[in-house]
């Protein structure tokens, strides 16, 4: 590593990213579990908890939902404090200045995301939690992109090789259909009306279940005694029929993306590894799916079943990120690192 990269590369921010986007992670899973249990509105004041500060709240009172509820805002208190100090650092230290902005973008998403969970609680507003949802996953990809930023793998890069770019468009817009996909989950999850097809792999028997006035009324009637929720509706049935679709379609473009991947970088090229591990997670998360329906959706199940999604999506986008990298370095230093380049050519007009 030469002078320049070893300025550049500073491995406490680093690792303060990565800190600070496994937190945002670990939230995600937490507020799946504040939803799969029922507690989202345990607590029903805010930024109080029962009228006390939430920071002093007894913990001899953390009991039932109150106690995944409280949870989650101490956590969610905790990544805005890692971000606002991620911000701070970034600004501060960072060469880059576009990374200042994004530090800022990061600040500014988290407040939103505190403010959005804070009215959904003010306002008893079930729908505001496909919002916040939206937002926690936009900054876990914000967060993860930071700390990639940040990494000496982005900035050392020694052997830069171009990804097709038909390849790479292929992985943004699957990446894509995944987070369209986590919005129609956060729609279903929030409805609060448990599982409106109740078998799996096929809906009420068929390929795709009728949703006329007398078939909504019939599923209705021959739900399960113990199946969660309020009664269901047409919207609901072909809405988790959609979200059904979907994910077959998403696995299909990740099973292209590894096969592609394979062809075009070769079996031992790290990007097609990290696709086939993404293939293995969508693989992972429709077996979960399925269980979620199995097991009546089972709180344990259904938050990984959240949390597997999040990856997904992640995995997609720092793959998209690497290959844009590697692409950038192969083509605009010939397959050297960017900062050899600079000082070579430094060195070529002075003649040292």
């Amino acid at each position: 590593m030469n002078s320049r990269e070893a300025e550049s590369y500073r491995p406490a921010l680093f690792w303060f990213a990565v800190v600070n986007c496994v937190a945002t992670f670990l939230l995600i899973g937490l507020g799946g579990l504040v939803t799969s249990k029922g507690a989202g509105m345990s607590v029903p004041d805010w930024p109080t908890t029962y009228g006390y500060n939430m920071f002093l709240f007894p913990m001899y009172k953390w009991i039932g939902g109150i106690r995944y509820e409280h949870s989650h805002r101490l956590l969610a208190s905790v990544v805005g404090m890692l971000t606002t100090v991620l911000a701070v650092w970034l600004w501060a230290q960072e060469r880059r200045k576009w990374l200042h902005w994004l530090g800022i973008s990061a600040f500014l998403l988290v407040i939103a995301q505190g403010i959005l969970g804070g009215l959904r609680v003010r306002w008893q507003m079930d729908w505001l939690g496909v919002p916040h949802g939206a937002v926690a996953q936009t900054f876990l990809v914000l967060t993860a992109s930071i700390a990639l930023f940040t990494s000496r793998w982005w900035m050392t890069l020694e052997k830069p090789a171009e990804v097709p770019r038909g390849l790479r468009s292929h992985i943004l817009w699957v990446t894509v259909l995944i987070f369209i996909q986590l919005l129609i989950g956060a729609t279903m999850r929030h409805q609060h009306a448990g599982l409106a097809i109740t078998d799996f792999p096929l809906a009420y028997g068929k390929l795709w279940p009728a949703t006329s006035p007398e078939a909504i009324a019939h599923y209705n009637a021959i739900r399960p005694a113990d199946t969660i929720g309020k009664p269901i509706t047409a919207f609901q049935v072909d809405l988790q029929m959609v979200h059904r679709c979907m994910a077959y379609a998403i696995f299909l473009g990740v099973a292209a993306a590894a096969m592609l991947s394979r062809k075009k970088l070769g079996g031992s090229d790290a990007l097609t590894k990290l696709a086939f591990l993404w293939l293995g997670l969508l693989a992972l998360q429709i077996f979960l799916g399925a269980e979620t329906i199995w097991s009546n959706k089972a709180a344990d199940v259904a938050t990984a079943h959240v949390m597997v999604g999040a990856l997904a999506l992640l995995t997609g986008a720092m793959w998209y990120l690497a290959a844009r990298r590697r692409t950038y370095l192969s083509d605009n230093v010939g397959g050297g690192s960017i900062f050899i380049k600079t000082a070579a050519a430094k060195e070529v007009k002075t003649g040292v």
